[in-house]
């Protein structure tokens, strides 16, 4: 593995020793769990982006999902009063409906995922916004009809909230994608897409079932996503999932540095959001005003991203290189 394999690590490190000297509260038990289980929501987010990364994709409307899930389940609590089972359930169908517009776009109408995620993007951000009456939902609400509500959020359901299940939850969620995407076959095939997706088809592998695998556990993931916020904030906010979007999107960019191939993966991503949690949260406790921390972590992922295409026009220039070098006759056997 070369060395700048070991960047990310090598940074978050750096980091975390910086942060200790300088915010003497930093390395504190408390602090620390609040890290870790602060940054459960935008792994899993960010997990969800890197599916529909393997494949060549990229999925703007995990965002709008976030805020769509959040909305559904907290509505279901308090308008409807349904238990938790049947809450998530319907949660997650309707969650995967917005997977299945997304798969109808790029699939049979053929327009680029950007375009098609961007367009599914604003449709559900206005359902959402339009399904919560242009407002938050929250228990003891009066809706806009004048009808109060007498639904409550369950205590059982609130405990997702808790960082030591929010962490469970999400190391669950890392260590089975992990398996599911880089030691399976359809995992390996994802990735085998992504390079080179009319290789694959010629091989006689069907990729339309690869790339709707994607598009579902990106929405799936968001919808968990989605379910985890409504249990911390006990209601639904407009526009609650729009700020997961880009900070997910550069956690799974920044992880990519971590492969050799330059490709986002799940341990990568895992990482890419632990960097940036650690640099909020540092930064924050050195009273750093909130509207300035977007500027470092655009910087952050500006320096990935320079890291991992630089690493990549390497590889190409090796590879044209090294084929450069290969006789003619070698070439066409």
């Amino acid at each position: 593995m070369q060395f700048k394999q070991y960047g990310l690590l090598l940074v978050i490190t750096l980091l975390v020793i910086l942060f200790s000297v300088t915010a003497p509260n930093f390395l504190t038990s408390d602090n620390l769990l609040s890290v870790i289980s602060g940054m459960a929501i935008v792994t899993i987010v960010a997990i969800g982006i890197t599916f529909s990364l393997s494949i060549d994709g990229f999925d703007l409307s995990v965002g709008s999902t976030v805020t769509l899930s959040n909305a559904i389940i907290i509505s279901l609590f308090v308008w409807h009063g349904l238990d938790i089972g049947l809450s998530i359930a319907i949660t997650l169908a309707v969650a995967l409906f917005v997977a299945f517009i997304n798969i109808i776009l790029i699939i049979k109408f053929k327009v680029p995922d950007l375009y098609a995620t961007l367009a599914t993007m604003f449709i559900v951000e206005g359902g959402a916004l339009t399904y919560s009456e242009g407002g938050s939902i929250s228990q003891g609400m009066t809706r806009q009809n004048g009808v109060a509500t007498t639904g409550k959020i369950p205590d059982a359901f609130k405990i997702l909230a808790e960082p030591i299940p929010l962490i469970i939850i999400m190391i669950s969620i890392v260590l089975i994608t992990y398996i599911l995407l880089h030691r399976t076959n359809p995992g390996r095939i994802m990735y085998m897409i992504g390079d080179n997706k009319h290789a694959v088809q010629f091989g006689g592998i069907k990729t339309t079932k690869y790339i709707i695998i994607s598009y579902f556990a990106s929405a799936f993931f968001a919808c968990i996503s989605g379910i985890l916020l409504a249990s911390q904030v006990s209601s639904a906010q407009v526009n609650s999932g729009s700020g997961y979007l880009m900070t997910a999107v550069a956690a799974a960019f920044i992880g990519a540095t971590v492969s050799k191939s330059g490709k986002p993966n799940i341990i990568g991503t895992f990482l890419g959001a632990l960097l940036i949690a650690v640099l909020e949260n540092g930064l924050v406790m050195l009273s750093v005003p909130y509207y300035g921390l977007n500027i470092i972590k655009g910087l952050v992922l500006a320096g990935a991203l320079i890291i991992n295409y630089t690493q990549f026009k390497q590889r190409r220039l090796k590879r044209v290189t090294y084929r450069s070098e290969i006789p003619v006759t070698q070439q066409s056997v």
